[in-house]
């Protein structure tokens, strides 16, 4: 199996940009000590991107806003929300999402 050089430049260019802005700020910052506002500040981020992330999936249709009850995935997301509220089990939330998606995929 020959290697053309150009693919293999592409896949170590690739590797570098997937990697090093992942471990570049971890480097930097391990070296400091963070305030406790810029800490507390860091420790929603993860949060806020699920966030966004979820949101756009639920809320958006076709690159539109789409509240109605035709939207399926925000009508499985309630019942999904509620799941996960209440028994705080990934699993849980995971299976219930699974489910209610699969019924109004079934019945609509």
């Amino acid at each position: 199996m020959e290697v053309r050089w150009g693919i293999l430049i592409i896949i170590i260019g690739t590797a570098l940009v997937t990697f090093l802005p992942r471990v570049l700020p971890l480097m930097v910052l391990s070296r400091f000590e963070l305030p406790e506002w810029g800490t507390r500040w860091l420790s929603f981020v993860p949060i806020s991107v699920m966030a966004a992330l979820v949101g756009q999936e639920i809320f958006m249709n076709d690159g539109e806003l789409s509240l109605s009850f035709r939207n399926l995935d925000l009508i499985a997301a309630i019942p999904t929300f509620l799941v996960a509220v209440k028994t705080r089990s990934l699993l849980a939330t995971v299976l219930c999402g699974i489910i209610s998606m699969m019924l109004l995929r079934f019945f609509f």
